[in-house]
């Protein structure tokens, strides 16, 4: 059963960040419904690649710490983050250092999902099966729940699994060696640095930029001399 709507699946995405200082989009869940995934290689305090699945109006995550993979013998650690807001999706640039995962972001790659079970139950029982339509991963995967150890710890570890098909590859890892954004072709360095134009900006840094342009116009209108 899908959560009500009233739930704010992004209570704990708000609390962890502070949008007057870093890039990163609002916490605004979407109404409408859509199938989009995006993974982002996130060169925080340690790099790992964020798993990002919509559903309900916002991104499920999960922190891959070595990444995806495409051997089916490989079960990649993948553990629970909060929820994102579907914006994110399209994020790539860096957090200030100082900030909560503080470094650049890149978008290694995006595309559509589709369930081959019920996604709440596979959430709520630890057995989502899904099938990935992306430019880097393609088929089907499942992401399985590890039981809790006796030391009670918080995180929620899962194993992020390639399924057998004909887009597994058995042994090396031909994916991750394609390290530049499906999105703008850059390298982390290039991210970091700056080098060209970030993918996405904040509501509030379009605003700047467009009154800026707007002021540049006025002024250059008001330079004309009068025919």
């Amino acid at each position: 059963m899908a959560r009500a709507r009233s739930e704010d699946l992004l209570a704990a995405y708000k609390a962890k960040r502070d949008f007057g200082k870093t890039p990163e989009p609002g916490a605004k869940r979407a109404r409408a419904k859509g199938n989009s995934f995006v993974i982002q290689k996130h060169a925080a305090r340690r790099t790992h690649f964020d798993f990002r699945l919509e559903h309900d109006g916002v991104l499920k995550s999960w922190a891959v710490t070595k990444g995806p993979s495409l051997d089916p013998g490989e079960k990649r650690l993948a553990v629970r983050t909060e929820d994102h807001p579907l914006e994110y999706g399209g994020f790539e640039g860096v957090i200030p250092k100082g900030e909560y995962g503080g470094g650049p972001v890149m978008i290694w790659d995006e595309g559509t999902w589709e369930p081959l079970n019920d996604i709440d139950e596979g959430l709520a029982k630890g057995d989502l099966k899904f099938r990935l339509h992306g430019h880097r991963l393609n088929g089907d995967f499942v992401l399985v729940r590890m039981k809790k150890d006796r030391t009670g710890g918080k995180r929620e570890n899962w194993l992020l699994i390639k399924k057998r098909d004909d887009h597994a590859k058995d042994g090396g890892e031909p994916t991750l060696t394609e390290m530049t954004s499906v999105k703008s072709g850059r390298t982390m360095d290039q991210i970091e640095t700056g080098e060209d134009s970030a993918v996405w900006t904040s509501n509030k840094a379009q605003k700047k930029t467009q009154t800026r342009s707007k002021r540049a116009v006025t002024a250059k209108s008001a330079r004309k001399p009068a025919r």
